[in-house]
């Protein structure tokens, strides 16, 4: 059985400020649309993952979803439920049995309510999530309390929406051709006389609207990440400069001055390769040897900020987010105190974090070893990194009970 899972991400979000529409705004280090997305391609159930936005946001999305193997876009329409029919038509020839419909402003949605929707659909063409409505229910007229609405039988909806393909695409196209607008895909489905069966939602899997759902969605992502520490160490040798080599040391992302030159398969800046190694590290993700051989010719004379951005390209591809990156640098020559700033300033750019996540420091053997007789450099240093892991997911505590 094929089930394909569609994000819906083609509105302009502009309720929660920030400059960029909701969903290609960071939450916990990441675009909430990546979160979404990842909710759904990380599940072993769902086969393939499509979203639907506005063409004008290509160059947000593009950024937002790099390095995920995902297809092309779907163009979204003028109002949400356009945009879901150009998501289902993009899948018709394609003709999965079930199609789950998302909500990208609902990024922390837990796998077991997709289990829950997926499992509802053994024995109904629909399902839908949703959480018991628990506070008291007031109509109100001209600003006054005009009577109690019975709470009974009522319920908050939530996506992801589950549904028979065939009979979700057969209800959008007649819902377009008869002028039908509903709130969401359960509603539509009902209208063309299909059951929708109700399963438990989740609290966690929440609609963010406004600036205050950014605050507390990123108080539940907080506990939903461990800290991971990873330490890298490196070492060149000093010699004397190559023809057409680097005009100096290659150190901590910059050029310095100097009457030598370090010698590498690659640029051989240390200091970029302790930071990889030690970002690769907390990735559990072997080092940088394993992923850039010196014996490959393609690396020879490489420089060393590729390395280091394919590292930072992994972290965020596991959902990870960089906290804090501290280097130290050890040599006599050149002296580093002049070119500190450059150097955290070239390092958070590559790593695509703020110049306040990044250390560099120096210090000398007083003379001894090989740093201290001039022959060389050495750096070391720590990485902390923020990282989802399968068992510190977003708690899901919903009470499971039938509804």
């Amino acid at each position: 059985m094929t089930t394909i899972a569609l994000i819906v991400a083609a509105g302009k979000g502009e309720r929660a400020g920030g400059g960029v529409p909701k969903q290609y705004r960071p939450l916990g280090g990441l675009p909430v649309l990546r979160r979404a997305v990842l909710a759904f391609s990380r599940h072993p159930r769902i086969d393939a993952v499509r979203v639907m936005i506005a063409e004008e946001h290509r160059a947000l999305y593009d950024a937002a979803v790099a390095g995920l193997d995902l297809g092309a876009p779907v163009i979204g329409g003028a109002e949400r439920q356009a945009s879901v029919l150009n998501g289902l038509e993009s899948l018709a020839d394609a003709a999965p049995e079930i199609v789950l419909i998302h909500d990208a402003a609902r990024p922390l949605v837990p796998a077991g309510v997709i289990d829950r929707v997926l499992d509802a659909l053994d024995a109904a063409p629909a399902a839908l999530p949703v959480l018991a409505v628990a506070d008291t229910l007031k109509r109100g007229e001209g600003g006054l309390a005009a009577g109690t609405v019975s709470r009974d039988g009522l319920w908050r909806a939530q996506t992801p929406q589950g549904m028979r393909f065939d009979a979700v695409l057969d209800a959008h196209r007649r819902a377009a051709a008869e002028g039908v607008t509903m709130t969401d895909d359960a509603a539509l489905m009902e209208w063309a006389g299909h059951a929708v069966a109700l399963v438990a939602g989740s609290e966690d899997a929440m609609k963010i609207t406004t600036a205050q759902d950014f605050a507390l969605a990123d108080r539940l992502l907080a506990g939903a990440l461990e800290t991971r520490v990873g330490t890298g160490f490196d070492v060149h040798r000093l010699g004397a400069k190559t023809p057409g080599g680097v005009d100096g040391v290659a150190l901590g992302g910059i050029v310095i001055p100097h009457d030598q030159a370090l010698l590498g398969h690659s640029d051989a800046d240390v200091g970029l390769h302790a930071i990889t190694d030690a970002l690769l590290g907390a990735l559990g993700d072997g080092d940088i040897g394993a992923h850039f051989p010196p014996s490959d010719p393609q690396w020879k004379g490489a420089a060393s900020h590729m390395f280091l951005a394919d590292a930072c390209r992994r972290v965020r591809k596991a959902g990870g987010a960089i906290r804090h990156l501290d280097l130290t640098v050890i040599c006599e020559r050149p002296k580093v105190g002049p070119h500190r700033e450059a150097m955290r300033a070239r390092i958070a750019e590559i790593c695509g974090v703020p110049v306040a996540r990044v250390s560099v420091k120096a210090t000398t053997t007083e003379r001894l070893g090989f740093p201290g007789r001039g022959e060389g450099i050495a750096a070391q240093a720590a990485a902390t990194i923020a990282l989802p892991a399968p068992d510190l997911t977003v708690p899901d505590l919903t009470d499971q009970e039938d509804l």
